[in-house]
């Protein structure tokens, strides 16, 4: 296994090898019936030359294009094709030595990523060099189908359809661009048909179709007595689309008949003045309503893309949406996703932020290069733009940031050259060819970037991190991040995260047991992120306690456990300030609409920002991802010993409710004081100030409470069985806890349908409950939780059959007073 313990650096010969790939194939078909055949490449990693019967056809040099070869007069009764291969590392070195003029940063990864140097000059997936989070697998070969094309008289090349709402009509359009490749000298006439059944809407149009290539775009009226019912995101509504058949019946040539699936939604960036605040807010609009962005960011889910199946992405995905995520991003260090992966997030209601293929460095512009990208763009445009879960295009990641903060130390007078090549590659490159392929969504420049104002300033912002525009990326490994106040009160947080640890049971699958301790060689060479392992602990250690367990493997499985108990609770309370910034402007900030996390799914098996591990497991932060993105939510924070209490909605409709909040002694499972406040009202889509008390009120209402030895609970509760999550809030540090007691956790399983029931019982409050078992893939309904009642029943659904013999002997439960 390429992942196993130090594979990555042993097998690193193998890309700077070249590669050939060969094989001889017989034509199944006459060849003299066809007036064309062509050879189709749906994707090439990457830089490689086509022979056919050793007859040169062309080179590839863009992992992200499809390439095309005619081969109608070279192709036999038996024929030999061959792909050969460069070493993209050599490859992306040659061509930044070939670049004479200036250099373009960055040269090489940081040391501590054991990468390769001049991803920049290589259109391939950029992390395949390394990233902070993954490994250096510059891969060689065809990554993407490959197939023979024959045909007579015209070929349909890109058939997408995009929906529009015509307010003036009141009434939705659909248009349906078909790109054809018309090989008779003359036009050929021919009639196409539409038909939704469904929405008693079928229209016919009479069309000529050029020598060549070209494109014809068709506009569907929908029938206005038909009710329309439009995609929208999870949590806000149905994602219903309607069957659609197109039929070409042409005057010569055969009859196509394409099935599609319609999808009805509109989409708006806003960005308009807010009074009491300067700047623009920056959120987005699906079918007219306001929707607050949450979710996290998408990184390939393997070194390997061929490992990446359809269930691989169902179960990642489903794992997003099942943690009331409704949005993800894909990042622009990776590669453009597979079609399923956009048909998935169609049916699961998962809005897709979607950059193109730049991030982290500054990039050629000569013209070779361009071409190579206008191919790429367009491409990817045409073959994504019908899904509806895309709703925003954006240039790449960071690359504003980098000019603007100086990344690459580049003396103030050499600048413009970058500034010029920044603009002519998003803006009059990227950016046109998406106008012109794509009326149906917005386009950003740049991630994070100040949007309409940094158009302003001519694309590149002074500070593209300014909370009062656009969005924000925001890391910081050194303050205490319980602490909300080090948190940026933005209008949109696309990038914002702590790492932990993967699971015990998956780092065992790639290391042998010398490895298997925080400190090993093969811990610090998993760990790509400068200082990411003393920096785990450091936060670690402002709260909990660090183990001190002589025996070396417990010692790294409560380290493990702490690291993810950490992330949860740090991701979780700046996940959720995003949150209760939404409606509120403080000091001229706020008004936050998105909170994506980074990361959700890891590369390979290795400390990481990601919720879910390589495997799909869920670590504690998406259990608690789960409940910070629930729709209805109360959120606790401190400010002056005063804690306020907000009610966070994204329901649709004004409720009202009880908040319950209930104050436990460390020491006792029965609660010290409950206050139940009646009549409550949580508005639509906002965050309202629902409670407030100050810290020493409640410790004196609540007698025998210090700071260190009581805890809060809150939720709320509404009718016909409306409950939010329960909250937590604590009122010191865990490692000043007093009053906490070992406690006796045990569980008992059994099987009911399908699913497995775990009920848990304590003999004391527990903190941090959290249920492992190992390797049987599945997740449980909750985890990593607060328990201060005696009994907790927990669900598991498994992703594979399994036994309650299995669960019981596998089963580990560990909380926070088990480590030691």
């Amino acid at each position: 296994d390429p992942y196993y313990r130090f594979n990555d650096v042993m097998y690193r010969w193998i890309s700077l090898d070249n590669w050939t790939y060969s094989r001889t194939f017989k034509t199944p078909f006459d060849i003299r019936k066809w007036q064309k055949v062509n050879l189709v490449f749906e994707g090439v990693d990457t830089v490689a030359q086509i022979l056919i019967n050793n007859i040169s056809l062309g080179r590839t040099d863009n992992m992200f294009n499809r390439y095309s070869f005619d081969i109608t007069s070279v192709i036999k009764e038996a024929n030999f094709l061959e792909v050969r291969f460069l070493s993209a590392v050599s490859y992306a070195a040659e061509q930044s030595r070939c670049h004479k003029p200036y250099s373009i940063p960055p040269a090489c990864p940081p040391p501590v990523q054991k990468g390769e140097c001049h991803a920049n000059f290589i259109r391939k997936e950029q992390c395949s060099f390394s990233w902070d989070w993954g490994p250096s697998f510059p891969t060689q070969g065809i990554w993407k189908d490959v197939r023979i094309e024959a045909y007579n008289y015209y070929h349909l090349i890109y058939f997408s359809l995009t929906s529009f709402f015509v307010k003036s009509a009141q009434q939705w359009n659909l248009e349906i661009e078909s790109i054809f490749d018309v090989v008779s000298s003359k036009p050929i006439a021919g009639l196409v048909t539409v038909n939704i059944p469904k929405l008693q809407t079928q229209q016919t149009f009479s069309v000529k179709l050029q020598p060549g290539e070209g494109s014809i775009v068709l506009l569907v009226n929908i029938n206005k007595s038909s009710t329309v019912e439009a995609w929208w995101p999870n949590g806000h509504g149905k994602q219903s689309g309607y069957n659609m058949t197109t039929t070409f019946i042409m005057e010569a040539g055969y009859q196509i008949e394409k099935f599609s699936k319609a999808y009805f939604r509109t989409v708006e960036l806003v960005q308009e003045p807010i009074p009491g605040s300067p700047g623009l807010s920056f959120y987005f609009r699906i079918n007219g309503r306001p929707i607050f962005i949450k979710g996290s960011n998408w990184i390939p889910a393997d070194s390997f893309q061929d490992r990446v199946t359809y269930d691989t992405l169902w179960l990642l995905l489903k794992s997003a949406a099942d943690a009331n995520m409704n949005a993800l991003r894909v990042w622009g260090g990776g590669v453009y996703e597979q079609d399923e992966f956009y048909d998935i997030c169609d049916e699961l209601g998962i809005m897709i932020w979607q950059d193109f293929m730049f991030a982290c460095a500054l990039y050629p512009t000569d013209q070779n290069y361009l071409d190579s990208v206008r191919a790429e763009v367009s491409h990817q445009v045409r073959r994504l733009k019908s899904h509806p879960s895309i709703i925003l295009w954006s240039g790449n990641n960071e690359n504003e940031a980098a000019i603007a903060s100086n990344w690459f130390s580049i003396p103030y007078a050499d600048r413009e050259v970058y500034i010029k090549d920044y603009v002519m590659l998003y803006v009059k490159n990227i950016r046109e060819i998406v106008l012109t392929e794509d009326k149906s969504r917005p386009f950003i420049a740049s991630s994070p970037t100040n949007g309409l104002e940094s158009v302003k300033e001519g694309w590149l912002s002074q500070n593209p991190y300014d909370t009062h525009y656009g969005d924000t990326h925001f890391y910081d490994y050194s303050n205490d991040c319980w602490n909300w106040t080090v948190y940026p009160k933005t209008r949109f947080a696309s990038e914002y995260g702590f790492q932990s640890w993967p699971s015990f049971s998956t780092i065992e699958k790639v290391s042998s047991a010398e490895d298997r301790s925080y400190t090993s060689n093969f811990s610090l060479h998993r760990q790509h992120h400068e200082n990411g392992n003393d920096q785990m602990l450091q936060q670690i250690g402002h709260h909990f306690k660090l183990p001190r367990s002589s025996d070396p493997v417990k010692k790294f499985k409560d380290t493990i456990y702490l690291t993810q108990v950490m992330q949860a609770q740090c991701i979780k309370t700046e996940t959720e300030f995003y949150r209760f910034s939404r409606s509120e402007i403080i000091k001229g900030e706020g008004h936050t609409m998105g909170a994506l996390y980074w990361q959700l799914n890891d590369i390979w098996q290795a400390p990481s920002w990601a919720s879910l591990e390589y495997g799909g497991k869920w670590k504690l932060l998406h259990y608690f991802a789960q409940n910070f993105f629930a729709p209805l939510l109360p959120v606790a924070y401190e400010d002056k010993g005063v804690l306020y209490i907000y009610g966070v909605s994204d329901l649709h409709v004004d409720h009202k409710l009880t908040l319950r909040v209930v104050v436990h002694a460390w020491s006792s499972l029965e609660p010290v004081c409950t206050l139940a406040k009646d009549g409550v009202i949580v508005k639509a889509q906002s965050a309202v100030p629902i409670y407030t008390e100050s810290i020493n009120d409640l410790l004196e209402r609540c007698r025998n409470c210090t700071r260190k030895s009581c805890v809060i609970t809150f939720s709320l509760v509404g009718e016909g069985g409306l409950q939010s999550p329960t909250n937590h809030h604590f009122l010191s540090s865990l490692k000043d806890a007093v009053g906490l007691q070992k406690t006796q956790l045990s569980a008992s399983v059994s099987q009911q349908d399908d699913v497995y029931v775990f009920v848990l019982q304590t003999t004391a409050i527990a903190p941090f409950v959290s249920l492992d078992v190992g390797s049987i893939k599945g997740r449980f309904s909750d985890n990593g939780f607060l328990m201060t009642k005696k009994n907790k029943v927990v669900v598991f659904y498994p992703w594979e059959p399994t036994s309650v013999e299995e669960l019981e002997k596998s089963l580990t439960l560990t909380s926070l007073v088990d480590v030691v």
